[in-house]
């Protein structure tokens, strides 16, 4: 293990957030026995946990059961906090109405696949139906639907898809300044799926990294004393806040480069369980 941080740091630990896929979870969606025992131990002293995951809140609840979670959970890379088990919205930010037509209008004249990713659910229509074999929302509930009439002012993201590179750059430079404001963006090339390409569209602001802020704030803690874990690029931004951070061993090498611990164990491997342990030691020590 590669640890560039004093024990004193991983004392103080009062909030930690795990990613998900490729981080907390193996490739069978399962959390390993040794994290849930340690987290368990923390959790009797005083740590709090919770995800920031691009999954949809629905689909990361179970995974707050096995932990016994008791902390707002961050979705959708930061789109929505909602708390757990309460399940009361703390934060949630919309792309505006006349943006999520315009993706649509633009998706159907270059005859790309498209999905609306509202709280709970995606929604396609017909002309989308191979939506849920090939989006990377993993435990989704998919919808199909007629009309996306009541869905336009409740969507936390929108996602394009296809294997098709320039027409999904040339929808990049529609729904970019000057012809919207106020929006982010991720651009990716898929790396399960082939030749697949990406590109997700959300309100400004809205990140892993904003999550936890956001997250902190309201639970009255120092960002100093929050940890974060991950895996791929988008932890990126997680990392950019936290005071501790914690690469699993088969993260991307960007991740690793900027993290202050990485660990020897992957995902496959239980590798949080390995960070977990230190934490517990240097708090009983």
């Amino acid at each position: 293990m590669e640890i560039k941080i004093d024990n004193k740091k991983l004392k103080d630990i009062k909030l930690i957030v795990f990613d998900l896929d490729g981080t907390l979870l193996n490739g069978q969606n399962q959390i390993g026995q040794e994290t849930i025992e340690l987290v368990k131990k923390l959790r009797a002293m005083g740590v709090r946990f919770s995800f920031a995951t691009g999954r949809l809140h629905s689909a990361i609840v179970e995974h707050a059961q096995t932990l016994d979670i008791h902390t707002p959970l961050i979705s959708l890379d930061g789109c929505l906090i909602r708390s757990f088990p309460q399940d009361k919205t703390l934060f949630e930010f919309y792309v505006p109405k006349r943006y999520v037509k315009r993706a649509l209008k633009l998706a159907d004249e270059f005859l790309l696949k498209i999905a609306l990713c509202s709280p709970d659910s995606i929604v396609y229509n017909e002309n989308n139906s191979i939506i849920p074999t090939v989006l990377e929302k993993y435990g989704a509930n998919y919808k199909e639907v007629e009309r996306y009439d009541e869905y336009i002012d409740k969507t936390l993201e929108v996602v394009i898809t296809s294997d098709y590179k320039p027409a999904i750059k040339k929808i990049m430079d529609k729904m970019s300044f000057p012809y919207t404001l106020g929006l982010s963006y991720s651009y990716y090339k898929s790396y399960s799926k082939g030749d697949l390409y990406f590109f997700e569209i959300r309100k400004h602001g809205c990140d892993k990294g904003t999550g936890v802020k956001r997250l902190a704030k309201y639970l009255k803690i120092d960002l100093n004393y929050v940890a974060a874990l991950g895996d791929w690029h988008n932890d990126r931004e997680l990392f950019n806040v936290v005071g501790v951070k914690v690469a699993l061993a088969n993260a991307v090498n960007e991740i690793k480069y900027h993290a202050d611990i990485i660990t020897d164990r992957t995902n496959e491997d239980d590798g949080t369980a390995e960070f977990l342990k230190m934490v517990l030691d240097s708090k009983q020590s």
